[in-house]
């Protein structure tokens, strides 16, 4: 497959809305407008080229054009003639062909293993790999991503879009993990060095943020005001604000595990005591309620989930947060823990706000990440999330 988009230099960050939905004057129009196509097409299925100007706005010359430049490209197939009802020519419906090129995905927040999958283009898993860490960190971890990358290309039946990888730690829109303890990583260049060995586009976005794409993406979730909490063996969180992923001053908007809840708390790994990460982590979560009976279990997590909801209150009231979404294991979160949290949040919010808020599990499962990791290609590359 030869497209426009595939020749990008590797390692090439492309700065832009999630979703174009509007044109744009002469400059980057073209690759504007062709990912407005090639968008339509990905959310509301095959179109006619009459519908596709109806959808983007755009000319039909103008979408005849890139439609024969797409298929040129084998991005889309035609499907063959609708049947009208009216008189006239029945109109050729075009659609995006999923299995054009794959797309190599990472998902490092695992602390014993990464994770590794190769997606097609509507982000069905096709292969999955594990690579076991044990214990090896900065450099020897760095080495076992590459070569998790190159048993997954290796097994890609199509062109390799591109790599895209959710870590744990801070990273910056350019793709290096500014610090990521867990993995002994500072200032690691991840995206450039990666794309430099594998010769590859690559895309790299903090975990939780991946998952938040993952979740607007494929799980339904809208863009004007989401936020992901990603519960593994830390917290963090990911926020979508008006379509687009925010990522703070210092790209660490969502580390709200460090936050503190409970000044006389226990000891945290940052070197405070009492913050959220410490009653809320999974591993925190199951010491709490070890031995416990299942009324008693509740009743702990119910406790844990009313300090959540005391501390997402204020974000959801000062963002205007549409939903809030968990990510981690479903017995944990999906129960007693949840509901608390979401009544604590309509007690503390004002009603406009929280009345309305969705509090809820996410659609996606354990592969949220792995489909954020498949969006940050989609729309690093063709402009599609």
């Amino acid at each position: 497959m030869t497209t426009a988009s595939a020749t990008r230099p590797p390692g090439h960050t492309v700065r832009r809305p999630l979703r174009p939905t509007t044109k744009v004057l002469p400059g980057h129009a073209r690759q504007h407008n062709r990912s407005l196509v090639l968008q339509g097409l990905f959310h509301t299925g095959p179109m006619s080229r009459a519908d596709l100007a109806r959808e983007t706005g755009l000319t039909r010359v103008t979408v005849s054009d890139l439609v024969a430049e797409l298929l040129a490209d084998e991005l889309v197939e035609e499907l063959g003639l609708r049947p009208e009802s009216r008189v006239g020519k029945p109109a050729t419906i075009v659609g995006l062909r999923s299995g054009a090129a794959h797309i190599v995905c990472l998902d490092l927040s695992d602390e014993a293993c990464m994770l590794g999958a190769v997606l097609d283009l509507s982000g069905a898993v096709l292969h999955r790999r594990l690579a076991p860490l044990n214990g090896r960190t900065g450099e020897a971890a760095y080495d076992v991503v590459v070569a998790l990358c190159r048993e997954l290309v290796s097994v890609a039946g199509r062109p390799v879009l591109g790599v895209g990888v959710g870590t744990p730690g801070v990273v910056d829109a350019a793709g290096a993990v500014l610090r990521a303890p867990n993995l002994g990583w500072t200032a690691l260049p991840l995206a450039q060095r990666l794309s430099n060995d594998l010769a590859l586009p690559v895309h790299v976005a903090n975990d939780a943020n991946a998952a938040a794409l993952g979740e607007h993406t494929f799980g339904g979730a809208a863009g004007s005001g989401l936020m992901v909490l990603a519960v593994g063996k830390g917290l963090g969180a990911g926020l979508l604000l008006d379509g687009d992923l925010h990522r703070g001053h210092h790209n660490a908007a969502g580390e709200i595990g460090h936050v503190m809840v409970d000044p006389r708390g226990v000891a945290c790994a940052c070197g405070r005591r009492g913050c959220l990460e410490t009653i809320l982590a999974a591993p925190a979560l199951r010491a709490r309620i070890g031995g416990l009976d299942r009324r008693a279990a509740n009743a702990t997590l119910a406790s844990v989930g009313r300090r959540l909801g005391g501390a997402l209150a204020l974000i959801v009231g000062a963002l205007d947060l549409r939903e809030v979404v968990l990510s981690g294991p479903v017995d944990l979160l999906g129960g007693s823990l949840r509901d608390a949290a979401h009544s604590e949040i309509r007690k503390r919010s004002m009603s406009i706000v929280g009345d309305e808020l969705d509090l809820r599990m996410t659609r996606l499962g354990a592969d949220v990440v792995l489909a954020g990791a498949a969006v940050l290609v989609l729309s690093g590359q063709l402009g599609v999330s």
